[in-house]
C-alpha cells in the first residue's frame, strides 16, 4: 500500500511540474518526459535509448504483471550487453533509475511526448490513440511506431491529426543509428520539426518520409526476405548457405533469414500482408513457408525457434 501511496504522490509531481511546461511547440525546448505505450521488444527498445539520453520514461503495458516482467526483460536484455562490454553497469543503473513502468493509461497524461509500440494491428493502434486523445493535453504529440500502417488513418482516430507523426524505429533500437520519420496527409511542419529535432536528441539519423505503405526500409527488406524464403522452401539451399551466401556475397552483417527471426515471424507476416493489401503485388504475397512456421508458433528469437533455432526465452 505504501509503495503505491509513493507512486501516485510521485506522478502527482510529474503533474505538477508538467502544468508549468506546457504551451506550443516551438516554446518546448527540451523533451524531459516520454511516456512508450507497450513494452514488447521495441517498447522496450525505445525506452531504454531514451532513458539513456537523460530522459524520463514510463512504460505502460496492459496489466501489472505484465509490465513488470517487462522490466525483467530489459534487465536481461541489459545485463547481455554488459556481458558483450557494450553497456557498463553504471549506465545500466542510471538508464533504469529513469524508467518507471505502470498498468494505468491514465499515466500517458505525465508525458511531454507520448509513443506507441503496440502491436502491428491497425484497428488496436486506433483503439489505442482514442484513448490517449482523450487523457493527454491537446499540445501532446503523439507518435505512433508502425513498421507498414497508415499514419492518416492511425491519426484519424484522434482530434489532433497534425500532431500525430510516425516514427520507425529499427531493431535493437539502441543500435541501429536509424529512424524514419513519417508524415501522415495532416501531420504540421511544426510536429515534423519538433520530432526531427527529438532524434536529434537521441542520436539517430532521421530521413523524411511522406507517407506510402511500407515507407523505405521495410518496402526494400521485406520482398528480398520473402524471396529467401522461398529459395529454402524449393529446396535450393539450406538456411544456413542462404544467409552465407548473402552475407558473404554482399558483406551483409546479418542473413535475411536470420533477420526474418530477429524481426520475428508474425511481425514479418503481418508487414507482407499491409503491403499485399495495399499495393496488390505478388511480390509482398506471404511465402506460404512463412505462414506455416507462424501458424506453428515458430516465430523466430522470441520464441526460440525460428529458421534456426536460439536459446528457449525465459
Amino acid at each position: 500500500m505504501a509503495e503505491k501511496d509513493n507512486k501516485n504522490e510521485e506522478l502527482l509531481n510529474l503533474e505538477m511540474l508538467r502544468q508549468d511546461e506546457l504551451g506550443e511547440i516551438e516554446d518546448r525546448e527540451l523533451i524531459k518526459r516520454v511516456v512508450v505505450i507497450g513494452a514488447g521488444t521495441m517498447g522496450r527498445g525505445i525506452s531504454q535509448l531514451v532513458a539513456s539520453k537523460g530522459m524520463e520514461v514510463i512504460l505502460i503495458e496492459k496489466d501489472e504483471e505484465t509490465a513488470k516482467k517487462s522490466l525483467e526483460l530489459l534487465e536481461q536484455s541489459m545485463d547481455e550487453e554488459i556481458a558483450r562490454w557494450t553497456l557498463t553497469k553504471s549506465e545500466k543503473r542510471a538508464i533504469l533509475s529513469r524508467i518507471k513502468v505502470s498498468a494505468n493509461i491514465n499515466d500517458a497524461i505525465y508525458g511531454d511526448v507520448v509513443i506507441e509500440a503496440i502491436s502491428e494491428n491497425l484497428e488496436a493502434k486506433k483503439e489505442l490513440m482514442r484513448k490517449i486523445d482523450a487523457i493527454c493535453d491537446p499540445k501532446t504529440i503523439f507518435i505512433t511506431n508502425t513498421s507498414a500502417l497508415s499514419i492518416t488513418e492511425i491519426a484519424s482516430a484522434t482530434n489532433r491529426q497534425e500532431r500525430v507523426i510516425g516514427m520507425h524505429f529499427l531493431n535493437p533500437v539502441p543500435k541501429i543509428p536509424l529512424v524514419e520519420i513519417v508524415r501522415g496527409l495532416k501531420t504540421s511542419d511544426e510536429t515534423y520539426d519538433f520530432i526531427r529535432k527529438f532524434a536529434e536528441m537521441l542520436d539517430k539519423t532521421a530521413v523524411e518520409v511522406f507517407e506510402y505503405p511500407g515507407y523505405i526500409t521495410t518496402r526494400v527488406i521485406v520482398p528480398m526476405i520473402n524471396e529467401a524464403i522461398h529459395i529454402l522452401m524449393e529446396g535450393v539451399a539450406t538456411a544456413e548457405h542462404i544467409d552465407t551466401a548473402m552475407k558473404l556475397g554482399y558483406n551483409f552483417p546479418k542473413g535475411p533469414l536470420a533477420l526474418a527471426d530477429q524481426i520475428g515471424l508474425d511481425e514479418l507476416m503481418a508487414w507482407m500482408e499491409t503491403l499485399f493489401r495495399e499495393l496488390g503485388e505478388s511480390k509482398y504475397r506471404p511465402c506460404p513457408l512463412l505462414r506455416k512456421l507462424v501458424r506453428a508458433g515458430h516465430l523466430g528469437r522470441k520464441t526460440g525457434k525460428g529458421f534456426f533455432e536460439y536459446p528457449k526465452p525465459d
